[in-house]
């Protein structure tokens, strides 16, 4: 007896029309989050190290510290800005920068800086994150804010506003302002040269790091069009041998 042969119903192929509806939804879908939800950075400076190296390439979420929205409160909650949160913030002192520290006081915190030691609140912290002390010693740098900002600096100027803001010894973070620092203390050009950081200035968080290249210090200060492809070629030939593999998509804490 013959096997009665079932045949399978084809499935209809795709239209083109279809096709390019969905890929212009992708695109679209693509396009929205990177303009409106995560945006790409590149870390420059030895300033949060050990817990951003230069050369680590970060997705920051712009959505998490945003003023509260209606139509994206489901899906991605706000949170108000806590200690220790590392965020991305457009620099108060140079317009058009961004600097990314660890927020280490809120509005109402008490701050001070004694032998290298950050206290809050009259309490010293245990930071496990930083890198401890090179060996050096620099009163202002080590001693903040006791130590008065020495007149002709870069920053002296909003050196000096922050006095305005300090009582008994500490440092008092205003409303609306918090107070970062680099995970690198020694090095770090953070609110104790250029102060507080505006409530409006904070562009997002970093959630984890996409790409992480060994690059040289003194990259990020060239700046002519020969070192840049220079700078790409490099890239292109040691992409494989250079790229901190240990590092992909490492969450930052």
């Amino acid at each position: 007896m013959a096997k009665k042969e079932i045949k399978q119903e084809e499935k209809p192929r795709e239209t083109t029309v279809e096709f390019l509806a969905s890929l212009a939804t992708v695109l679209v879908t693509g396009l929205f989050i990177i303009t409106f939800i995560l945006q790409a950075f590149e870390i420059p400076s030895s300033s949060m190290e050990n817990t951003l190296l230069i050369g680590d390439h970060v997705f920051v979420n712009r959505v998490q510290f945003a003023p509260l929205t209606r139509w994206l409160g489901p899906l991605l909650p706000y949170r108000a800005i806590k200690r220790n949160d590392i965020v991305v913030f457009l620099s108060p002192a140079e317009p058009g920068l961004y600097v990314v520290k660890r927020i280490v006081g809120i509005p109402g915190d008490r701050l001070h800086v004694h032998n290298g030691e950050l206290y809050r609140n009259g309490e010293k912290l245990n930071e496990l994150y930083r890198i401890h002390s090179r060996g050096d010693y620099e009163p202002y740098r080590d001693e903040f804010p006791s130590v008065p900002p020495e007149p002709g600096g870069p920053y002296s100027e909003l050196e000096m506003g922050l006095q305005s803001h300090v009582q008994g010894g500490d440092v008092v973070v205003p409303p609306n302002s918090y107070f970062g620092m680099g995970d690198n203390r020694d090095v770090s050009l953070d609110s104790r040269f250029w102060g507080f950081i505006p409530q409006e200035n904070v562009v997002g968080r970093p959630m984890f790091i996409y790409w992480s290249f060994e690059t040289p210090p003194y990259q990020y200060e060239k700046t002519g069009m020969i070192d840049r492809l220079s700078f790409i070629a490099h890239v292109v030939i040691h992409f494989f041998d250079a790229t901190r593999w240990s590092r992909t998509l490492k969450v930052v804490r």
